[in-house]
């Protein structure tokens, strides 16, 4: 296996490090990953939940909180549903728990075992029917334009809450809250979940804030040689929605006469340092001019007292968020970021509860394979450690149950221990005891859901098992008429215990990443087919989907994971067209695998060790701390991969539960030696290495966890033995 390191410009490394405040390993690192832009390293550095994007940004925000909040004003019935698989499941029981908390009238749904995703008609009618009014998906709702039509007609209200592709003709709702419907949101990956918790830190903002629906203006106005600049930016709800610049030659102009009086009309205009702000407009339109504003100085300095008696000038030098923007923030940015922190701080925006939510957007976020960047990064992070601390009821019970209660959780745990339980539900028939355990009850019920869903894993393992290799073999198969370019797998029926969701998309998924082509697994069940679809090689599945939608009664999802339904008279019409699409696809080029390095490290920094942060006094290794600076891995993120040369093998053991085909290594790097794990590679002793080697060698670096006890270890991801050691 090749392993390539990608040269940097030293000029380059210091430069970022310098600008970001963050060592020459740490710039080199984010260089090498392509990370190169403030807006993009913030993500990486900071660990302040006021790094969030602001929720109203996201289209349709606003409208939504508006039409919640006339719910509660009018006692109305609410329903929230979602979906069936982990990030639904979380996203149900993380709305539904803070409208019950805010005193709305609230129940919760999910498709049934025989209901296709999305939300259904039979959900629309038994709801208006209990004289409900108001609809809130959650992680669906965007492909279901004749179901919401339907409770148009019935006299229900939907508010969408949805992350996956809009359809080219959108539902008539009331709101729509999609990241990937245009607007000016810039982030387009969070889960369904993040976006249900990004609607409930809106609604949590409406209760709380008293500027929540204010027309607020930031007003600055500076000297700028022979003139004055007038700066202002209109806010709604803390999010930026216009700005204005004026350049005034003193006694030039009336400001009747400028775009102020239009832009500043019907504001409250909020400055800092009255007098300087009125003094330097009497300079540019003479001393008969007064705008009103409030000067907030005072009241910040009060609440942020690192800001008291400063000027913006001063302030702009401080101010950390401002170090992150293409160029230096000027007078207005310091300005509208102090206001922004203002009143985050006052309203206490940022507490336990949030914390809470972010538990559950984590799990959301991890389980639906969403990019780790941006602020989907931020969630994640702060979940988890909301999660260490004091984690929600229900949580708490899967925790113990996985053996993962009271240690530090990383994505990886949640990843490969926890979501996979509660998709189980989802895929065997019964994902409302996952949304009944998240919601709380009685230590006693969420003991009993727990110990069933955890069961339902294990079920859920053995279909997998049970699938998996008649899958690969037919799907290989299928290549041949598929010109190469993708892989079908066609079942009849489903397996005893299996719902009707079941578990075609793990396959789809399995064998995606084992064949490297866009693969599809369709099931048939009586006179419906329901197709699951996963990418690979970059291939979009959108663009795959348009191309047969007019085969199918419903389809949605992502580029890399999307689905289908289809009545099974269009099933000889779908495999002609299909042959034929793909003789025409195009693919990314299959290359030999490179092992990418992140960084090499000597060994004299294999035996560096530093305070850890979670426990007074003691040390840890300081390629760890490292390392934690990079989680949450994941999509597109992967784990760090360093290169240190010159170590010696000190010991070898095998190691597996049922073959003894793993290496357990001891290696030594002069003044610490390091565990290592070396997975699969038992036939390579003796024969491309040996007890006594000096080697090189690609690995992460992680810990391990057993009976409680915490140790460093070497994930051993490529070894060689130098040519001149031999």
């Amino acid at each position: 296996m090749n392993w390539r390191k990608r040269d940097l410009a030293q000029e380059e490394v210091k430069a970022l490090s310098e600008k970001y405040g963050c060592d020459p390993l740490t710039a080199s690192i984010l260089l090498r990953r392509g990370i190169r832009t403030g807006e993009e390293i913030r993500y990486y550095l900071e660990n302040d939940l006021r790094y969030l994007r602001d929720p109203f940004d996201l289209p349709g925000m606003e409208d939504a909180v508006e039409r919640i909040l006339a719910a509660k004003e009018e006692g109305e019935k609410v329903l929230v549903y979602g979906d069936v698989d982990a990030d639904g499941i979380t996203g149900t029981a993380l709305l539904t728990d803070f409208l019950r908390r805010g005193g709305f009238d609230v129940s919760w749904d999910l498709p049934g075992a025989d209901e296709p995703y999305g939300l259904s008609r039979r959900a629309v009618e038994e709801f208006a029917a209990a004289y409900g009014t108001l609809i809130i998906t959650v992680d669906c709702g965007i492909s279901n334009a004749a179901e919401i039509a339907r409770a148009a007609e019935l006299g229900v209200g939907v508010v969408v809450t949805d992350h996956h592709n809009p359809p080219e003709v959108l539902p008539e709702a009331d709101a729509l809250v999609n990241p990937k419907l245009p607007g000016r949101y810039p982030f387009k990956e969070l889960s369904g979940c993040a976006v249900a918790c990004k609607l409930v830190s809106a609604l949590r903002f409406a209760a709380r804030s008293g500027v929540y629906g204010q027309a607020i203006c930031l007003l600055n106005v500076r000297p700028s040689n022979d003139s004055v600049v007038i700066e202002t930016v209109k806010l709604r709800n803390l999010a930026q929605v216009d700005t204005l610049a004026e350049t005034i030659v003193p006694g030039a102009v009336k400001i009747t006469n400028t775009r102020l009086p239009a832009f500043l009309a019907g504001q409250q205009i909020l400055c800092w340092d009255l007098p300087t702000q009125t003094k330097l407009l009497a300079q540019a339109f003479g001393k008969g001019v007064e705008i009103q504003m409030l000067d907030i100085a005072e009241e910040v300095g009060r609440v942020i007292p690192q800001t008291a008696g400063k000027s913006l000038l001063r302030l702009r030098e401080l101010s950390k968020i401002g170090k992150y923007r293409g160029q230096s923030p000027g007078e207005l940015d310091v300005l509208a970021n102090l206001f922004v922190s203002f009143v985050q701080k006052k309203e206490n925006l940022f507490d336990e509860e949030t914390g809470a939510d972010l538990q559950l957007a984590a799990l959301g976020t991890i389980a639906d394979i969403m990019p780790l960047r941006d602020e989907n990064r931020l969630i994640v992070k702060k979940g988890l450690e909301s999660m260490e601390k004091k984690p929600r009821p229900g949580l708490s019970d899967l925790l113990f149950k996985q053996g993962l209660a009271g240690r530090p959780l990383n994505a990886a745990d949640i990843s490969w221990q926890l979501t996979p339980v509660i998709n189980a539900a989802g895929r065997l028939g019964d994902p409302k005891k996952a949304v009944s355990l998240l919601l709380g009850g009685t230590a006693e019920e969420r003991e009993n859901l727990a110990r069933e869903i955890t069961a339902m894993n294990g079920e859920r393992k053995r279909l997998v098992e049970e699938l998996s290799a008649r899958a690969e073999a037919e799907a290989r198969k299928s290549m041949e008429t598929y010109s190469g370019n993708m892989a079908v797998f066609i079942r009849e029926g489903t397996l005893p215990g299996e719902s009707r969701k079941g578990v075609t998309g793990l396959i789809a998924g399995r064998l995606a990443a084992k064949l490297n082509v866009p693969s599809m697994v369709l099931s048939i069940i009586d006179n419906d087919i329901k197709g699951s679809l996963r990418s690979a090689r970059d291939y979009p599945l959108g663009f795959f989907l348009e191309q047969f939608s007019g085969l199918f009664y419903r389809h949605g999802g992502h580029d890399f994971a999307a689905g289908f339904n289809m009545e099974r008279a269009n099933w000889d019409s779908f495999l002609k067209q299909l042959k034929v699409f793909t003789a025409n696809m195009e693919l990314s080029p299959e290359s030999e695998k490179a092992l990418e390095i992140d960084a090499e490290i000597p060994l004299a920094y294999l035996s560096r060790f530093e305070d850890d942060p979670r426990v007074q006094g003691k040390k840890e290794p300081y390629l760890l701390r490292l390392a934690d600076r990079f989680e949450p891995y994941g999509e597109r993120n992967r784990s760090l991969m360093f290169l240190s040369r010159g170590l010696k093998i000190a010991d070898i053991n095998l190691m597996g539960k049922e073959e003894l085909k793993h290496v357990k290594l001891l290696l030594d790097a002069g003044k610490h030696k390091w565990p290592a794990v070396y997975w699969n590679a038992a036939a390579r002793i003796n024969v491309d290495f040996k007890l006594g080697d000096t080697v090189d060698l690609v690995y992460t670096v992680n810990r391990n966890w057993f009976n409680g006890a915490e140790t460093p270890q070497i994930m051993v991801v490529d070894l060689k033995v130098p040519q001149d050691s031999r």
